[in-house]
């Protein structure tokens, strides 16, 4: 098995990175979209949520790797990871207020001891916030399995391990990793590294494949 070897190892662990930074951050978004809630609205929404990445991160995985080895959509894939990777690095300098809104509605605790719960942001109905929601577990699910998909690269064993892992941490973990990446900022910083060196690794791979191409055509 190709997880015995360097390489494959190596890209284990970067996977492993990847979905436990990409699980945390949707676990996070979607903790801010039901944080407008009514309480006994936010756990609805979350479900919603959570139910909703993890059956897209399925779907997405089965064509997605299909897809990579279409002419070009490795250098697609590449430039949108880094469209990510930029989307993230402005997320974890948002201020700590948003975070702790965030994990009080994950948790439905009190956790800064304001007296509320999730309190502060913006109202909303259910439906504003299951359709926020949604939207961004279809684009966040997609980044999942592209990152994996990138960082696997020719080792199919490691791929499917990452695919399973991606989907167990959003289905099962979730609330425990947006807490986690909330006290400790430095796994979030790391992981945000280890996507940026998939991306770049996919767009230079995308263009040497696009290469004779553009070439042949010029």
């Amino acid at each position: 098995m190709e997880i015995f070897t360097a390489a494959g190892f190596i890209a284990l662990l970067q996977v492993i990175g990847i979905d436990l930074v990409l699980a945390g951050d949707n676990a996070i978004v979607i903790g801010l979209a039901a944080a407008g809630l009514a309480k006994e609205m936010r756990a609805k929404a979350i479900l919603v949520g959570i139910v909703a990445a993890t059956v897209m991160r399925i779907g997405f995985a089965l064509v997605t790797t299909k897809l990579l080895a279409v002419v070009g959509l490795l250098l697609a894939g590449g430039i949108l990871l880094l469209w990510v990777c930029w989307k993230m690095w402005r997320e974890l300098q948002h201020d700590q207020a948003a975070q702790n809104r965030a994990n009080e509605a994950l948790s439905e605790q009190d956790l800064n001891a304001d007296g509320t719960v999730a309190g502060g942001g913006q109202t909303k109905t259910f439906r504003q916030a299951a359709l926020q929601i949604v939207i961004a577990d279809i684009s966040m699910s997609l980044d999942n399995v592209l990152a994996v998909a990138g960082a696997a690269r020719e080792h199919p064993t490691v791929l499917v391990i990452g695919l399973i892992l991606s989907i167990a941490m959003m289905g099962f973990a979730a609330s425990f990793i947006a807490k986690l990446l909330s006290k400790q900022r430095w796994i979030a910083y790391v992981g945000l590294a280890i996507i940026v060196y998939v991306a770049l690794d996919m767009i230079w791979r995308g263009w040497v494949e696009v290469e004779p191409f553009v070439a042949a055509h010029l």
